[in-house]
């Protein structure tokens, strides 16, 4: 497969990282100041899944090698 593919799947990957690690992170400390919790709970959830969905990117970019 071509360099780009390759390129554009790790760029994925880090993106979606990032966006899963900060959904983790930004709404815990919301529901230590704030003790709201729905809010939360729906943010933590994306963020599971978007580390979710780097693992999956990630082992698809290795099949690509």
């Amino acid at each position: 497969m071509p360099q780009i593919f390759k390129t554009l799947a790790s760029i994925a990957v880090w993106i979606l990282f990032v966006v899963g690690c900060l959904g983790i992170l930004i709404p815990a400390v919301v529901r230590i100041t704030t003790g709201e919790v729905m809010g939360s709970l729906i943010a933590w959830g994306i963020g599971i899944v978007a580390l979710t969905l780097s693992v999956v990117i990630m082992k698809l970019r290795q099949t690509l090698e």
